[in-house]
């Protein structure tokens, strides 16, 4: 499970973190859910975000994996909500458009892409971890957290208002 924090400073974006969460080696569900929720709420004490953004299920072939992926999705609202932390949901699509222009973007594309926007020196060892920081910016896009509110609709806006990040 991937996670990214960036902070937010007019319209400059700063990477803060990024990684995953290793769950425990074990088939007891109930004990990797345990072990989410205590890794996302160490991940609140420690940086203490105003807001988590989070991608939505989606449909998938194998019904079991997309029950365990939305239990897991929950139990990491549950530990945002018990802090008091909003929650802003984004589809698979919607996040791989706004990071790179296009819907069905690979993980790589989308990686690249945060590697640029975020001036980050070498792409992560896991992907994951790019996905959740992938989230991250497409919340600010579509949430427009700038000193002037302005919304930012993907990438292209970015830079066009970011003119020292295009090249």
């Amino acid at each position: 499970m991937g996670f990214g924090l960036i902070s937010v400073y007019g319209n400059n974006l700063k990477l803060v973190s990024l990684g995953i969460l290793k769950l425990v080696k074990t088939d007891d569900h109930p004990l990797k859910l345990k072990h989410i929720f205590e890794k996302t709420i160490a991940l609140i004490d420690e940086f203490k975000p105003d807001e988590l953004a989070i991608e939505a299920p989606y449909f998938g072939k194998n019904v079991q994996s997309m029950l365990k992926l939305g239990r897991a999705q929950g139990v990491a609202m549950a530990a945002a909500l018990s802090r008091s932390i909003p929650i802003f949901e984004y589809s698979p699509r919607k996040i791989k458009q706004s990071i790179t222009g296009k819907g069905n973007a690979s993980k790589e594309q989308v990686a690249a892409m945060l590697l640029h926007m975020l001036s980050m020196e070498e792409t992560p060892k896991h992907l994951d971890a790019t996905d959740g920081l992938a989230v991250a910016v497409c919340h600010y896009f579509q949430k427009g957290k700038t000193g002037t509110e302005k919304k930012f609709t993907g990438w292209k806006s970015y830079l066009s208002a970011n003119p020292d990040r295009v090249g």
